[in-house]
Parts: structure tokens; C-alpha cells; sequence
């Protein structure tokens, strides 16, 4: 039996021994430092990098510095502002400076002006030039509506441009404005060039010019001799005629006024006489404001008149 006791205390002992080394283990375990998963792989590569096992290629220190020195300077041109003015001295060296410009569509606007404003000054390069900043530029001209700019690699530039159209002048004080038919501004009138366009004077006269043209649509006889509208108080317009006359209209019902001073021409020829003014302002009467010569004529036919009835009153 002491045999059998031996066996079981040294069976004993190596299981109690081995739990004990496991314990030991443990705790070494619990004491060791773990770093994060993301540091884990830069500390292998740093070791492995110690070791010799990674293999780095030749120059690649030289490409590293080219590259870090790369970065510092365009970050300083960046800060600095000089990063378009490298591009475009970069760019033009290579082949690629502005040599063509074609502009189309410019009735009005002179090439000049399209030049000055893209600043082209021969070494302008195509690769750098902003087509956005370009267009916005050129929109900011008097006559231009809308522009396209392209670019047509490797030297050229293609501006088409849209205009706008003149309708009419339009005198607000002592200045003189071309207009569209919207009534938007175009651009101050510098020359005899838009004669024949239509007069409109007087506050708020170039926001109501289209339409009111457009009334006088059925009346052409009237509309072709008309030489300036003029708008009164805003509210009511009077037509200044190639011959002088002034038609006075009402503010209201335009077409019944025009419909009467048509059927007055075409009858009596109104618009032919020594006629200073027609006032139609008023829906049941008109009234005609002679010339001063034929108001004068006329006073001296009604003084002799006038005279031969009281010779003959005396007579008798």
C-alpha cells in the first residue's frame, strides 16, 4: 500500500506543479504591456525595418526629400498666392501660351474690350486660364447679354458672344440712355448711330415703352409719325408728331382716344393743319389748340369779319 501511496502523491505533485506554472503565466501575462491593434503593425514594420528584413529600394531617400521639399513649396505658394502665376509661366514654357482668339457674335462690342478684359498678354496660358471667371467678366460688359468661352487646345480661345438689343432712347433729365424693350439700361447714347430709334421721355417711360408701342399697333399711320413718346406724372403719355403737333392722351381707355383722333385725320385732315395740339383727354370733348401764325390768322379773319358786320349793321 505504501507503493501505492507513493504513485498517488507523485501524480499529485506534477498535476499541483504544473497548476502552479500555469498561474505564473498568468500573471506574467496580466503584467506585460499590450499595445492597440493600429500601433501593432507600425511596431512590426519598425522592427522588421531594425532587422534588415525589408528591403528599401535604391534613391529612394533622394525621391523622399525631392518630394517633401515639393510639398513645402507649394504649400508656400499657396499661403503666398503665386500658385496661378507659377501655372501659367509653366504651362506657357510647355507650349500651351494663348496665340488665337476668336470672338463672335460682337455687333457692338469691339474685340479690344474682350482682350482687356481675359488679360491676354501673350503669355497667358490656355491650361490655366479660368473659362468661369472669364465668362462672369465678360458679362459685365454694356452690350453683352451672354457669353460662352471655350477652350481649343492647344493655343486657342473661342468667345462667343449674345448681345443685347436696343429698342429705344430714353432721356430722364438731361441724360440719354439706350434701352432694351424691357426697359433695362443698355448703355448711354454716344452717337447719331440709334437716330431712328423712338423717343421716350419723362419718369418711368422705359418700363412702360413696349407696351404702349404695342397699343399703337393698330393705328400705323399715327405710329409712324410719332417722334417722341413722353410719359406725364407717370400716368398718361402725349405724342410728340414729325410735324410738331402734340397729341394729348387720356390716361385711360388709350384706344377709343386713338379710334376718334384716326377718324378727325381722315375726315378734316387735322393732323395736316396748322394744328399745335389735340386734346383728347377728356371722353366727351376735343379740343384743338391752333399754331400761333394760324391763331393769328384766325384772329384777324374774326376782327375783319367782325368789321364788315358792323359796316353792314350801318348801312341799313
Amino acid at each position: 500500500m505504501d507503493g501505492g501511496g507513493r504513485v498517488v502523491l507523485a501524480v499529485n505533485g506534477k498535476r499541483s506543479t504544473a497548476k502552479k506554472r500555469a498561474n505564473n503565466a498568468s500573471v506574467g501575462a496580466d503584467d506585460r504591456l499590450v499595445l492597440p491593434r493600429p500601433l501593432r503593425r507600425v511596431f512590426r514594420f519598425c522592427a522588421s525595418l531594425a532587422t534588415g528584413r525589408i528591403h528599401i529600394p535604391a534613391h529612394t531617400g533622394t525621391a523622399s526629400t525631392l518630394v517633401f521639399f515639393s510639398a513645402v513649396g507649394l504649400y508656400g505658394m499657396s499661403l503666398g498666392g503665386h500658385t496661378e502665376l507659377v501655372a501659367q509661366a509653366t504651362t506657357s514654357a510647355a507650349g500651351f501660351a494663348v496665340e488665337d482668339v476668336k470672338v463672335s457674335g460682337n455687333l457692338q462690342t469691339s474685340e479690344i474690350e474682350v482682350f482687356q478684359l481675359l488679360g491676354l498678354d501673350g503669355a497667358t496660358s490656355l491650361i490655366a486660364l479660368n473659362v468661369n471667371a472669364a465668362r462672369k467678366k465678360l458679362t459685365e460688359l454694356p452690350w453683352v447679354e451672354d457669353v460662352e468661352v471655350r477652350k481649343v487646345y492647344p493655343k486657342t480661345i473661342e468667345v462667343r458672344l449674345k448681345e443685347r438689343q436696343a429698342f429705344g432712347i430714353w432721356q430722364h433729365g438731361s441724360e440719354l440712355s439706350l434701352i432694351e424693350k424691357s426697359g433695362s439700361v443698355i448703355a448711354p447714347l454716344r452717337d447719331n448711330k440709334y437716330a431712328g430709334l423712338p423717343l421716350f421721355v419723362g419718369r418711368d417711360a422705359e418700363t412702360g415703352a413696349a407696351g404702349f408701342v404695342d397699343e399703337l399697333a393698330d393705328w400705323p399711320e399715327i405710329r409712324n409719325r410719332v417722334r417722341a413718346y413722353v410719359r406725364v406724372a407717370g400716368r398718361r403719355w402725349d405724342l410728340h408728331l414729325d410735324n410738331g403737333i402734340v397729341v394729348k392722351l387720356p390716361e385711360e381707355n388709350v384706344p377709343k382716344a386713338l379710334q376718334l383722333l384716326a377718324r378727325l385725320d381722315m375726315e378734316q385732315k387735322i393732323l395736316s393743319r396748322d394744328v399745335a395740339a389735340v386734346d383728347l383727354r377728356l371722353s366727351d370733348r376735343t379740343t384743338v389748340q391752333l399754331t400761333e401764325g394760324a391763331a393769328e390768322r384766325r384772329q384777324t379773319a374774326v376782327d375783319a369779319r367782325s368789321k364788315a358786320l358792323k359796316k353792314a349793321e350801318k348801312s341799313t
